[in-house]
């Protein structure tokens, strides 16, 4: 049985308690409960630096959860990649073979390929992406809010799988009809994949 790893970004604050976000984390698990052997990391609830390493090495895919706070990450969940993405763990400096020249970012991940999936709530609608007069300039999800993510994921050598988003979440939140569409496209990106290899 193959092992998913499920990871809740979830900072709290008044104006984001996180039932959207959390509601979403346990679609998450219940979906790939019944394919995969699930481990959890509830960032808010704290972790264990050495823990968090071992849940990566058995994993053989991680789902980030979590919500859009000011066009990034919370501060939690950027707090657990500066101790958690250790040096020798999740990447190294690259160049190790003479014989092969190095190049910044492209050979410094450890990860060797491990797949990720990056899901995301925030209160931006699907029209400011992918739309030139729309507030990020055309760019899609990836391409703005989390084109960083995806940068440091790939510094550490690992593959990404296609994101989700949940959009308008605090203006006009629809969680019943963005959970439905969370657990297809589970089933499609990550039960079908490993069920096909």
């Amino acid at each position: 049985m193959k092992t998913v790893l499920v990871i809740n970004g979830h900072e709290p604050y008044a104006f984001a308690a996180g039932q959207f976000n959390d509601g979403l984390f346990d679609v998450a698990v219940e979906t790939l409960s019944k394919e995969f052997k699930v481990l959890t990391t509830v960032m808010k609830e704290g972790y264990q630096v050495e823990e968090e390493h071992e849940k990566f090495r058995l994993a053989d895919v991680v789902i980030f959860q979590f919500p859009i706070y000011w066009f990034s990450t919370p501060g939690l969940m950027k707090k657990y990649f500066d101790e958690v993405y250790a040096y020798g763990v999740f990447f190294g400096m690259g160049g190790e073979n003479p014989e092969v020249e190095s190049k910044y970012g492209f050979d410094n991940g450890l990860m060797n390929g491990k797949p990720y999936m990056l899901s995301a709530t925030m209160n931006a609608p699907m029209d400011a992406f992918n739309t030139a007069d729309g507030f990020f300039d055309g760019k899609s999800m990836d391409e703005s809010l989390l084109y960083h993510i995806h940068k440091t994921h790939q510094f550490c050598g690992m593959k990404a799988l296609p994101s989700f988003g949940a959009h308008n979440v605090i203006k006009g939140p629809q969680f019943e009809a963005d959970a439905q569409k969370w657990r297809l496209h589970l089933e499609n990106e990550v039960v079908r994949l490993f069920t096909i290899a």
